[in-house]
């Protein structure tokens, strides 16, 4: 364990002069503060969109984490503002892959990752926003790891999160660790665009409410000509889904156009919650050719649960298919 990645956030800070007048045996100034675990670990570039508090290693490939979720996030919320957003369970997932690989199987920094699927169930009822920041639970183990040369090079994720003793959610996840000329190798074909260099977004001329959402901005698709089909049409400065420079539209846009895509098969005024989804992902989707997002409505339960299918294509390839279900409500 790279133990020096932990260090500070472990209490080991310098006592300050105040320190001095602690009476004998006081231990007090031993606790350990809370802080978020670094941006480079979870590839975020805003420190607000950091959601990992702490981690400890109890076993080879076993860990406790802790997390927090604010209470008005600008974009992982319901439209009413008082449900936390089941995406947001993904967004952690992803953070606790990434931060696992970097601080604990010393994946060096500059090094990518491919998602290849993710999934997760959650229980709706323990997503409520409270009068405080939602902490989080977090025990994650790491399964099927693969290592050559003693490297990292691929590992299974399996996540439970839970919050004040209550199940938030399990689920988990595949990724493949792949150094910077491996990566470049991949990638010498794609075309050489960044999401600041693609084509400036025109949002679409459809209602947010149609797709979960309650700002145009957030909307990442737009009419595809056909029905149930929309092309994917996100904002490339958008501060939460392009929090940081990529060559390739992230996972968690696909995954938002999925959710917004599962949406817009109900009726005017009704809303998907996420509570279940399963995505795979089979390559990237490039910024230089249109994406079109395909949707269709398997069943509605006797519970009242809505059960969709996902598929991304992209140059006449499947890039992605989703399978999204959960409660409907009205909004």
């Amino acid at each position: 364990m790279n133990v020096h990645a932990f260090r500070k956030q472990d209490g080991d800070s310098i006592r300050s002069d105040r320190d001095t007048r602690l009476s004998p045996g006081d231990t007090s100034w031993l606790t350990p503060l809370t802080t978020t675990v670094p941006r480079e670990y979870v590839h975020r570039a805003s420190l607000a969109e950091v959601f990992l508090t702490r981690c400890t290693r109890i076993h080879e490939t076993r860990f406790l984490l802790t997390g927090q979720w604010p209470r008005a996030h600008t974009f992982f919320l319901s439209p009413d503002g008082r449900r936390h957003d089941p995406m947001q369970i993904a967004e952690t997932m992803r953070q606790v892959g990434l931060h696992l690989a970097h601080a604990v199987f010393d994946v060096p920094l500059g090094h990518h990752f491919i998602m290849w699927d993710m999934s997760f169930v959650s229980r709706v009822e323990h997503l409520g926003v409270g009068r405080t920041p939602t902490d989080l639970d977090v025990e994650a183990t790491c399964v099927d790891v693969v290592r050559r040369r003693g490297k990292l090079v691929e590992f299974r994720l399996v996540i439970t999160i839970e919050r004040d003793g209550h199940l938030v959610a399990n689920g988990g996840g595949r990724f493949t660790c792949i150094t910077e000329a491996m990566y470049r190798r991949l990638r010498r074909s794609a075309p050489a665009t960044t999401a600041h260099q693609a084509a400036s977004h025109q949002p679409a001329p459809l209602p947010p409410s149609d797709f979960g959402r309650t700002a145009p901005r957030d909307v990442v698709l737009a009419p595809g000509g056909a029905p149930n089909r929309w092309r994917l049409n996100a904002d490339t400065s958008h501060p939460i889904l392009f929090d940081h420079e990529g060559d390739h539209v992230p996972g968690m846009v696909l995954l938002e156009s999925a959710r917004q895509a599962a949406c817009a098969l109900l009726p005017p005024g009704s809303t998907l919650i996420p509570a279940t989804v399963s995505t795979e992902f089979r390559r990237y989707v490039e910024f230089t050719s249109p994406c079109w997002i395909e949707a269709s409505g398997l069943a509605v339960t006797g519970s009242g649960t809505f059960h969709a299918l996902i598929t991304g294509r992209q140059d006449d390839d499947e890039v992605f298919t989703a399978r999204i279900s959960g409660p409907v409500v009205q909004d």
